[in-house]
């Protein structure tokens, strides 16, 4: 009998063991920094050509961006920051019309 008393009372611990254990406070450590930062104004100078891939992709290296995204003309963009991203906005003529980073 005292056998199952005994597991009876370790089974009843086990989860208050793991709501303590998940309790503790995590250690806060800094995200690492971004391999690559935009430069924006690196990437003034594209403003007013004709958006295309191959453009996109000077644009990238000049701006030392990891990422590119487009901008289409009246199109919703996430506010998410990314500092390794560079936005490229244009009209409906593909004209190029802002450089941004984020």
């Amino acid at each position: 009998m005292m056998d199952i008393r005994l597991l009876g009372l370790v089974a009843a611990a086990l989860p208050l063991a793991a709501c303590a254990a998940s309790d503790a406070p995590a250690e806060s450590t800094p995200p690492p920094p971004a391999e690559m930062t935009c430069n924006a104004d690196a990437g003034a100078s594209f403003v007013g050509q004709t958006a295309t891939p191959d453009l996109g992709g000077a644009i990238v290296k000049a701006t030392g961006a990891r990422t590119l995204r487009w901008g289409p003309p009246r199109s919703a963009m996430t506010m998410d920051y990314r500092q390794d991203r560079v936005n490229v906005m244009y009209d409906d003529a593909y004209k190029i019309t802002q450089v941004t980073c984020g």
